[in-house]
Formats: structure tokens, sequence, C-alpha cells
């Protein structure tokens, strides 16, 4: 019999959907205590009992990996990003790594152009003010009036700038790669470097890897570069943005606003800053919201757990509904 720790947030509330299915291919299921994701010490408790994981973003160090191998074979990631799983060693123990590319692409897309409509109208501020018993006609601007600028044109970038772009707005965008020609000259997207860029923008949007280039890019030096009306949205990962100097940066009015979907620390701390800032739009790292997606997810990481422990899965989608 197979055995997989099974960790992934987003799946766990349905695992007896999952397990028969599971069984079906001869594999059982240690389900943890999980509160987001299992950090290293958290999974070194279970350190040689699986082939396999499906998981959040569990912290898959060098040494939490080095004591799994060399019975864990495949780490199935739940969504795309894998920056919490250390590749390289990874690559040095044979351990697989599976996730969804591109998984997400249109609700975060989606939740961008909410935060960017929020701010432009104004409409959480007004509502806030009418149930105080106030009577605020509150300023707001029109999305063409203004410039987004987008740091990481890959699938999300690219349904962003189509988005902003239906809106009137223009927009500017940075990468790391060179974007394909067809894309640029079809939006409209003007592509620059990242200091014109942040120079330039009413919003600026993250969304781009975390990988050691993007670590901290948006830090104190990098603020200092942006328009003080202008507003910062992440719904990337976290430690894109270092966070102590964006809470100088709001807190000395050196930045209009802010809409956070990630933390460095997830859960964000209670005693944070950003809890109580009113130019802050915040969201528990829920960007990926759509039942639809979700679904399409919980399968591909299955299928990829399957391929990874070499079991065939072409009748996955046959059993699935079987046992649904």
């Amino acid at each position: 019999m197979t055995t997989i720790l099974f960790s992934a947030p987003y799946m766990l509330p349905f695992a007896e959907r999952f397990r028969p299915v599971l069984q079906h291919y001869g594999i059982e299921l240690i389900i943890p205590d999980v509160h987001e994701r299992l950090e290293e010490a958290d999974i070194l408790k279970f350190a040689g009992q699986f082939e396999g994981t499906i998981c959040g973003d569990d912290r898959y160090t060098a040494r939490a990996l080095e004591a799994c191998a060399p019975r864990l074979k495949i780490i199935s990631k739940w969504g795309t990003g894998v920056d919490s799983i250390d590749a390289e060693t990874c690559s040095r123990l044979n351990i697989k790594i599976g996730r969804t590319p591109n998984a997400f692409t249109m609700p975060v897309a989606d939740t961008i152009m909410g935060y960017l409509l929020a701010f432009s109208r104004r409409q959480p501020w007004m509502d806030k003010a009418m149930k105080t018993g106030e009577w605020e006609k509150i300023p707001g601007k029109a999305l063409h009036e203004q410039t987004l600028g987008i740091i990481g044109i890959g699938a999300i970038g690219k349904a962003l700038t189509r988005r902003a772009r239906a809106f009137g707005m223009k927009v500017i965008g940075t990468d790391i790669v060179e974007i394909d020609h067809v894309f640029v000259s079809e939006s409209g997207i003007e592509m620059s470097g990242i200091t014109q860029l942040l120079s330039s923008s009413d919003y600026i949007s993250i969304n781009c890897d975390l990988n050691p280039s993007s670590y901290h890019l948006i830090n104190a030096q990098t603020l200092g570069c942006i328009k003080p009306t202008a507003v910062l949205v992440n719904t990337a990962r976290g430690p894109i943005v270092n966070e102590d100097d964006l809470i100088v940066a709001l807190q000395t009015n050196k930045l209009s606003g802010a809409a956070l979907d990630v933390f460095e620390i997830e859960p964000l701390p209670l005693d944070s800053p950003l809890m109580k800032m009113d130019n802050v739009m915040l969201a528990p790292h829920n960007a990926n919201s759509s039942p639809a997606a979700w679904e399409r997810v919980h399968w591909n990481t299955v299928k990829n757990l399957l391929n990874g422990l070499g079991i065939d899965s072409s009748d996955l989608a046959k059993i699935s509904a079987s046992m649904g």
C-alpha cells in the first residue's frame, strides 16, 4: 500500500470525497492538522512515512526533504506557486514536483480589477461613511484617466492587461524576460524598466513569481520612486514586498494606499499596523477564489500525484465520476 501526506488546505474539507478515489489506486492518506500550511517541523514529524504528498504552501526545506527521502517520490502542489519547495534539493534527491500552471489566471485578474475599481470609485469608503451617518461625496476617478503598471507579464499579467485596456487605462509592463511582440502589439501595453513603471503609474500590480530576483523587490528604495498618490496591489507572494518598508511608506503618506492579498507572514499577525489602516484593503490570500478553478486544480493535483508515483491516471475522470 502506498501512503501520502494529504495536507492541501483547499482539499482537506473534502478529504472523504477524494479518499475512495485514491484508495482505488492503492493509496492511503495521512491527514495532519493544518493551519494555513505545514512548517518544516510539522513535516519532520511524518518524515519517512509517505511516498507522496498533496500539499499547499508547506515548507519543504532541504532539511525536510532529506528527512523524507528516499521514500518520498512526488510533491503534488495544489495550485501554481512552488516557492515554498526547495527545488534544487528535490532535483538532487530525485523527488518530482507537480503543480497546475496558470491555475487561477481569471479569478486573480478579476480580483485585481476589483481593487482598482474600489480605490478609483471609493465605494468601500463611501459605504463606511454612510453607515456611520455621514453623507459625504468622496471624489473618485475614472479608470480611463489613470495608468496601471504591471510587474510580471505572465498569464495573469496578460489577462489583467486585457481587462485594464478594456476600461481605457494606459498600461505599462515590466518583466525580466522578453514578452511576445504579438501580445505587446495587440494589447497596446507599453514595456519599460521598473523605475519608469513605478514613477509613471497610478496603480502598481505585482504579478511576478517569488524568486531570488523578486524577493523584497518593493522596498524603501523602490517605494521612493512611486508617486505618493499611487496604490500598490499585491496578489502574488508576500515576500516580494518588504512589509516594514511598505508600512512606513503608508504611514508617511509616500503611498496613497495598498490592496494586499498576500503577506510575509500568513496569517497576517493581528498586531500588524496594516490592520488599522483606513487606506489599506486586506484579504486572506483568497484572490484565487473560484469554485470552477478549484475543481480543476483538485483533480489535476490528484493526477500529478498519480503520475509522480508511476500510476496510470488515464481513467481518473471515469473513476472520480463513478465515485462522485
